[in-house]
């Protein structure tokens, strides 16, 4: 069994070791081929992400030397197995995953399944979660600025990585843990300073645990941030959110805490 890491420093692992690429041009190649997900690259489209537009002279010979070095990294990890599970086929090159894991994948169906078990099932969907967040090591692909393929894949990882965050806040509270999240919503917040989705969620653990002011301080410190920076006004759904708290709308009652 291999396991390909691209949510945090690029890694292949197996019983046998893990492979950490080496070399800026081969970690590329392994990058792109993770992100790709099984599919097939084609050598174009692995040239640009490998030298951008500084091609050296032979630069198809470069390509297949720096997938062979790959080829045979990745052979040590799996020696029993009988077919190498880097291919190449008239259009590119592929990763094979079938029996391998890729922590990007299992983090993402992990997500879709909490997403068709919100408001039904807030603690599985608390479960699914918290285990398929600690899956992040650190940023995804290692930070790594990459080609095309990595960028987009980066920012596609990172937004699902935004949306599990949510509903795991929003299962949180809907379990009555609002004063459990109170920090983890802080440095959230910190993090994606003009996400209102983020900020909505924290006036509401506040203003459930009793803190009305803090949760409207919120508001006008995130309204003062949109119009100084961006020129405009917080989303209706925030301002309802502060004349809820303004007017102590009974809605806004915290559920009772699930232990």
């Amino acid at each position: 069994m291999i396991e390909f890491v691209v949510l945090g420093r690029l890694e292949a692992r197996s019983a046998r070791g893990v492979v950490a690429v080496r070399g800026a041009f081969r970690r590329a190649l392994f990058q792109a081929l993770a992100v790709s997900e099984g599919r097939v690259v084609s050598t174009q489209a692995l040239v640009r992400e490998v030298w951008g537009r500084d091609r050296p002279d032979g630069v198809g010979n470069a390509l297949q030397a720096h997938v062979s070095r790959l080829r045979r990294q990745l052979d040590a990890l799996e020696p029993h197995r009988e077919h190498s599970r880097l291919v190449g086929d008239p259009h590119g090159y592929q990763l094979l995953l079938d029996d391998a894991t890729l922590d990007a994948d299992t983090f993402v169906r992990a997500v879709h399944e909490a997403r068709a078990a919100a408001g039904r099932d807030p603690r599985r969907v608390r479960d699914l979660l918290r285990g398929a967040l600690r899956l992040w090591r650190g940023p995804a692909v290692g930070g790594e600025a990459g080609g095309v393929l990595c960028r987009s894949a980066a920012a596609r990882y990172d937004e699902y990585r935004i949306q599990a965050l949510e509903l795991l806040i929003d299962s949180e509270l809907a379990l009555g843990h609002h004063a459990h999240v109170l920090g983890e919503l802080r440095e959230v917040c910190a993090e994606n300073p003009l996400r209102e989705r983020f900020f909505e969620q924290l006036m509401l653990a506040l203003y459930q645990s009793g803190r009305q002011a803090e949760a409207l301080e919120t508001y006008r410190q995130l309204s003062s941030r949109l119009t100084g920076e961006l020129g405009i006004e917080p989303s209706p759904l925030l301002r309802r959110t502060e004349r809820a708290i303004l007017e102590h709308d009974p809605v806004l009652a915290p559920p009772v805490a699930v232990p």
